[in-house]
């Protein structure tokens, strides 16, 4: 009697369709976005001017630097609703430390602590306390983060930096501001992170199944500490950026920060689940929150209209990925046939 023979083969690229290209998110953010610069083409002939496109993107990157970390917080399935309190506590310990008589340098880098150890802090707690959700521990660490930095301020302000640190924030190299330059390097990192590295793999993995992650030996605390740890640091990085355009530190700075990040990253088509989701799309709704912040101002819409069409955006962005017609498979092993 023959044997049968089981033949599997596996697929380790997908093969590519042109309707499936064309249904990705990333071409619906594109439409947005013209769309959106030619609402601001129409509000102001000036829009379009390249001196002035460029000193808009001086108005919101510096929440566009929160957005890559926040994205790999995302993708494991977690959140954090912290990143503006730790911005303003990392430019008050910045500012409080370099009028205490230090040398700026070394209270550069006690801000960048403060942010690092404000990001670990939600990682061990997250660790540790495995019952409590991502959401509870941020938003209590917020409170006490700002707190915290009440308490040195009070209602207070601390600036006359020196007058090279203004260079982060309305410097320029070449033709465009330094604070684009830094974006575009910290975007190529974070691509090649996300996507070419087995660092990366394991955050996708880790989103779509912890427990699986777990048995397969992918260390999930570790993971999760890492990436929440890196978080805190790169909000202190953009308070730099903040503080450096605001001339000055004060408690109440970056306030509804993190809804705007969190608005970003959500929109860009990364899973409010976990596991799916890419930087190209990222970087389109970061431009696409951004100009459209900049194209509502430009007609002299009330702050809080803003923050309300901002919200609706986060809304729709949630909303439409349960309704598009095309889910793209994240698996990167699909098997063919069997024969």
């Amino acid at each position: 009697m023959e044997e049968k023979i089981t033949v599997r083969t596996l697929e380790t690229e997908k093969k590519f369709s042109l309707k499936s290209f064309f249904l990705q998110w990333e071409w619906m953010l594109v439409l947005i976005l013209v769309a959106i610069n030619i609402m601001n083409i129409s509000a102001s002939d000036n829009y379009w001017n390249f001196g002035n496109l460029m000193e808009a993107m001086k108005m919101f990157l510096d929440k566009a630097i929160m957005v890559f970390p926040m994205m790999l917080v995302i993708l494991l399935g977690e959140i954090d609703v912290s990143v503006a309190a730790t911005m303003a506590l990392s430019g008050v310990i910045m500012g409080v430390t370099y009028h205490a008589g230090m040398p700026f340098g070394i209270s550069l880098l006690l801000g960048l602590l403060t942010g690092t150890m404000c990001g670990f802090i939600n990682g061990y707690l997250l660790v540790k306390f495995k019952e409590l959700s991502s959401v509870i521990v941020t938003i209590a660490t917020s409170i006490v983060f700002r707190g915290v930095a009440s308490i040195i301020l009070k209602d207070g302000a601390t600036g006359n930096f020196p007058s090279w640190f203004q260079f982060f924030g309305w410097g320029y190299v070449g033709p465009f501001p330094f604070i684009l330059v830094f974006f575009a390097i910290e975007a190529a990192i974070f691509a090649y992170i996300v996507h070419k590295t087995k660092f990366g793999r394991k955050v996708y993995a880790m989103g779509n199944n912890p427990v699986t992650s777990l048995f397969s030996g992918i260390k999930v605390d570790k993971l999760r500490l890492i990436i929440f740890t890196l978080n805190g640091l790169f909000a202190a990085v953009a308070s730099i950026f903040l503080v450096s355009k605001m001339g000055s530190a004060r408690p109440s700075i970056a306030l509804g920060y993190e809804l705007d990040v969190i608005a970003m990253v959500v929109l860009g088509g990364v899973s409010s689940a976990g596991g799916s989701g890419r930087v190209l799309g990222t970087i389109l709704s970061i431009f696409i929150v951004g100009m459209l912040r900049y194209g509502l101002g430009i007609i002299n819409v009330p702050s809080q209209t803003i923050m309300v069409v901002v919200g609706a955006l986060l809304v729709i962005s949630v909303a439409i990925p349960n309704i598009k017609p095309v889910i793209l498979d994240s698996k990167p092993f699909k098997i063919l046939s069997k024969k």
